[in-house]
């Protein structure tokens, strides 16, 4: 979100162009791209348009390309737009629309405007197509009432919010959290709308009067604290209304990150820290995070405040953000990753035998290679600290050369083109000799691993591949936003599925069946996790172990070996960022465990 606390014409007369605005949006928008790339959207207000004009833009596009298309398509609406010579006499200026500075003519160019919301999309619920890609417009003849939405968030609830809303006579069209959170919202600022008529009809205003009373006194910190009374979930929600104001606000136990900057020409918002540090080139320390349960509110007038809408619970910031989602970028981020990879040495070494000289290093995919950069230089000090000759050897083994398409559905061709999306550097290490170490920041299907990487590294000949993950065994789905959210699509779960049965416990896979089925009438805060009981009777090593069965097709014939970060590595690494559910199953709100139990009975069930 970006909010220009100055006229338009200020930025011109400083920045050069009236769209620093839109500019800096763009900038934002491409840092965080590897936030998401099935779609992308923006909108943006415009305060000063007189009745009859457009002030609400709103462009949306699906794809990898989708930043590119609707930048290019607002900037063709406004290079579009024709002026009169008497406009251009008024402006002053040559016709080129960085070159329009007068008010009154920028009151009429499309995208001119002080409010810019952007987004990213990434289905974590496997809806796609252009009516899910954000924001969310709610349109009103009231300027007041106009809702538009966006945001980083998966809500557990939404069946919970749904009735609420078919409780008092609405009528929503489409069962999603997005749009259900864009009705319910608009819902309660309509009600916000209403209490500022009724104070304006007291003291006797009329007309437009009211009108401008409403706009100016709307308080969204109302709107905000009765819709997230339902609210659970991991969620920063954002939203601009047609009046002016603007917002974000963070679940309260921080799961999903937000930050923020103000100065007196302009607020900016973000998912990540070093967009802003970049796009707007400040010091790690002028950055802000937005805290859990607190609101980032900006009125019509630009006055910035946060206000805690509710109260802070305990500290579950997402780990996984920190391993894997967010850019490495981040001063902390990248120092955390390094730690993960570090802590990993004792088992590693474990793992070749202690035969530092002769294993070779390296990392798949590119999200690991901070991770890898820890890990070496753990090695590094390790050989100095014991008098090992020679270095630490470090090579590029894999490369990631083709995009596998999504048309090629026929399984065992695509199982074929698979086994070479990656290709290898031949002769990067010593066939029969050399130990492999491969760095990974975390295994969650094994999908590549099995049909693609270990065949490839397979061709290589290594003494032993041992396959490392900066992440522990992701066992359990996420619910708060990140795409893991079946139960059999975690490599870990079947292993420990195919473990049962071989040791005849069958009947632990049933009876967890029954304890789920027997807690669906149950209150969401009432419902245990009884998927832990899977897991139970194995050790993390049994597990992995499994893992490598699985994992390794008949014909390739090295030893591997799988070494996972332990849970407790994991916070000793990220101590601010407790959020463990992946790994442990201690779901933060109650709506993750009642979602939990669905999922594992539709495994069960074969849904």
């Amino acid at each position: 979100m970006i909010r220009l606390r100055k006229p338009l014409h200020y930025y011109q007369e400083k920045y050069g162009t009236w769209q620093y605005g839109l500019n800096k949006l763009y900038l934002l928008m491409e840092k965080q791209h590897n936030r998401g790339q099935e779609g992308a959207g923006m909108a943006c207000v415009k305060m000063h348009a007189a009745a009859g004009e457009e002030y609400m833009f709103r462009e949306r596009a699906l794809g990898s390309g989708a930043i590119t298309e609707i930048f290019d398509k607002a900037h063709r609406e406004i290079n579009d737009l024709r002026f009169t010579k008497d406009d251009m006499k008024q402006a002053g200026t040559p016709a080129h629309p960085d070159n329009i500075a007068a008010d009154e003519v920028l009151r009429r160019m499309p995208w001119a405007g002080e409010l810019y919301m952007g987004h990213l999309r990434y289905s974590t619920t496997g809806k796609s197509g252009l009516q899910y890609v954000h924001p969310f417009l709610r349109r009103n003849n009231w300027r007041a009432r106009n809702l538009c939405l966006c945001g980083n968030f998966n809500m557990t609830n939404v069946d919970d919010i749904f009735r609420e809303l078919t409780s008092v006579g609405q009528h929503p069209r489409v069962l999603a959290d997005t749009y259900i959170l864009l009705e319910q919202m608009g819902h309660r600022l309509d009600r916000e709308s209403e209490r500022c008529y009724a104070e304006a009809a007291a003291q006797g205003l009329r007309g437009a009067a009211i009108t401008e009373y409403i706009e100016q006194h709307i308080n969204l910190a109302n709107v905000l604290r009765e819709s997230s009374r339902l609210w659970d979930g991991g969620y920063v929600i954002c939203g601009v209304t047609g009046s002016g104001e603007m917002f974000s606000m963070r679940d309260p136990w921080g799961i999903r990150p937000a930050f923020y900057y103000a100065d007196e020409e302009v607020v900016v918002l973000a998912s990540e820290r070093p967009v802003i540090q970049t796009a707007f080139d400040l010091p790690i320390e002028a950055v802000r995070e937005l805290m859990p349960g607190e609101a980032l509110l900006i009125n019509q007038a630009g006055d910035v405040r946060t206000e805690q809408i509710i109260a802070a619970r305990e500290n579950q910031a997402c780990a996984f953000e920190r391993i894997y989602f967010s850019r490495g970028s981040d001063a902390t981020i990248y120092k955390e990753r390094k730690m993960l990879g570090a802590q990993l040495l004792p088992n590693i070494l474990k793992a070749v035998n202690g035969d530092v000289q002769h294993t070779v290093f390296s990392f798949i995919p590119n999200t690991a290679e901070v991770a890898f950069y820890g890990m070496t230089e753990a090695f590094d000090y390790y050989m100095r600290e014991h008098n090992i000759p020679g270095i630490v050897r470090r090579e590029k083994v894999a490369w990631k050369d083709i995009k596998l398409r999504t048309f090629i559905t026929e399984s065992n061709s695509r199982n074929d083109l698979a086994a070479h999306v990656y290709d290898i550097t031949y002769g990067s290490l010593v066939p029969k000799e050399d130990y492999l170490v491969v760095i990974d920041d975390s295994i969650v299907r094994g999908t590549t691993l099995r049909e693609s990487i270990i065949r490839i590294l397979d061709r290589l000949q290594p003494k032993k591949m041992v396959l490392v993950s900066s992440a522990p065994q992701i066992r359990y789905p996420d619910y708060y936003g990140i795409d893991m959210a079946r139960m059999s699509e975690f490599i870990a779960f079947k292993a420990a599925i195919a473990l049962l049965h071989e040791r005849g416990m069958e009947e632990r896979i049933d009876e967890v069946y029954r304890q789920c089925v027997a807690q669906q009438g149950l209150p969401a805060e009432q419902m245990k996790n009884y998927v832990k009981e899977i897991y139970a009777p194995f050790t993390d090593e049994e597990i992995s172990r499994k893992m490598v069965e699985l994992l390794k097709a008949p014909e390739v014939t090295t030893d591997i070996e799988i070494v996972f970060q332990t849970v407790e590595g994991l916070h000793t690494a990220c101590p601010d960022h407790p959020g463990d559910w992946y790994f442990s199953g201690n779901y933060p709100t109650p709506g993750g465990v009642r979602r939990l139990n669905t999922a594992y009975m539709e495994w069960y069930e074969n849904k």
